[in-house]
């Protein structure tokens, strides 16, 4: 899972315009100051676009941290 988790902290650090974000599965919005409602919306766009992936809310609306994030890239079927 490396390599989805490199590049979901690549896609963070550019929505968040923080290259000194360092990814973990239990990263949550209140770890990030700069992640609010509206940076939200940009991280999901910007990670469908960086994987080629589509969520429905019902997919996003129940992810409590980065590490679901995680396991839902890899259930949409990006492989590492």
């Amino acid at each position: 899972m490396a390599q989805i988790e490199d590049r979901l902290q690549t896609v963070m650090r550019d929505v968040f315009d923080r290259p000194d974000i360092a990814l973990s599965r239990a990263m949550t919005a209140a770890d990030v100051e700069e992640w609010d409602s509206l940076s939200h919306v940009n991280l999901v766009v910007a990670v469908e676009k960086e994987f080629g992936l589509h969520f429905t809310l019902a997919e996003i609306k129940p992810l409590k941290n980065v590490g679901e994030m995680l396991d839902l890239i890899r259930r949409k079927g990006i492989q590492d």
